[in-house]
């Protein structure tokens, strides 16, 4: 159980990140939901938290702003307390082959998905310190693992994450903080919505199906819990098999 913890969840207005907060909520810890646009869906899930019996609060931040980050930390702290739990799930797509690849979608994406997670890595990193005490679990892809056409920004940015993950779990296990990344497959979300049940992906995947948001929740949750006291620097897919 996580009674009385705080949690920071970026990205935790829709798909995974609303999965993962509801879950945390229902194990006990009180959560932030940090969005970059939908404020509507933020509120709801803040709302859904509340009616679990935790304090609940959303923060609309761009999670590639080093300054806004440090104000969304803060207020996080003045209003439910010290950060214990902090799950970097914020990520966006903008596919096409590097060919036809922007300079500006290629950097969108990794400013997004890994300086964001940097950043707000950054901003919790003192309080962990002091506290002796603290979970980081960095939400990144299989596509970090084994890349994918037309995916250059994002898998870069994934790739990034677990080598991020990695330092951050050396330099914090010491204080007794653990940093895992999680690595889903293909998920349920709006953001694989456009993939349907193509036959070919479906085929790809050894169970044969896409897996649950709820799914990559129910291990985020017990990597922030008691239960991971002695794992950290690890990456663990939640794919159904596709990256084995």
């Amino acid at each position: 159980m996580l009674n009385g913890k705080t949690a920071i969840i970026t990205g935790g207005g829709r798909g995974i990140g609303r999965a993962i907060a509801l879950q945390l909520a229902e194990n006990g810890a009180n959560i932030a939901v940090i969005y970059a646009g939908n404020t509507e869906a933020a509120e709801t899930v803040v709302r859904e938290a509340q009616e679990l019996g935790v304090s609940a609060m959303a923060i609309q931040c761009d999670v590639a702003d080093f300054d806004a980050c440090k104000e969304a930390v803060s207020a996080v702290t003045e209003t439910l307390g010290p950060v214990d739990i902090l799950v970097n799930n914020a990520g966006i797509t903008k596919d096409t082959l590097a060919l036809k690849m922007s300079e500006t979608d290629f950097e969108r994406v990794v400013d997004v998905s890994l300086k964001g997670t940097f950043n707000m890595i950054r901003h919790c990193y003192s309080t962990f310190m002091k506290r002796r005490q603290g979970r980081i679990i960095n939400i990144a892809s299989v596509s970090g693992l084994m890349g994918n056409a037309g995916q250059a920004n994002y898998s870069a940015a994934k790739a990034g994450m677990i080598g991020l993950t990695k330092s951050i779990a050396r330099e914090l296990a010491g204080r007794n903080i653990c940093c895992n990344a999680v690595a889903p497959g293909f998920i349920e979300t709006e953001m694989t919505a456009h993939l349907g049940g193509e036959n070919a992906l479906l085929n790809a995947i050894p169970f044969k199906r896409m897996g649950a948001a709820a799914e990559v929740a129910n291990l985020v949750t017990f990597l922030a819990g008691d239960g991971a006291s002695y794992i950290t620097g690890e990456v663990i897919r939640v794919d159904g098999g596709l990256a084995m």
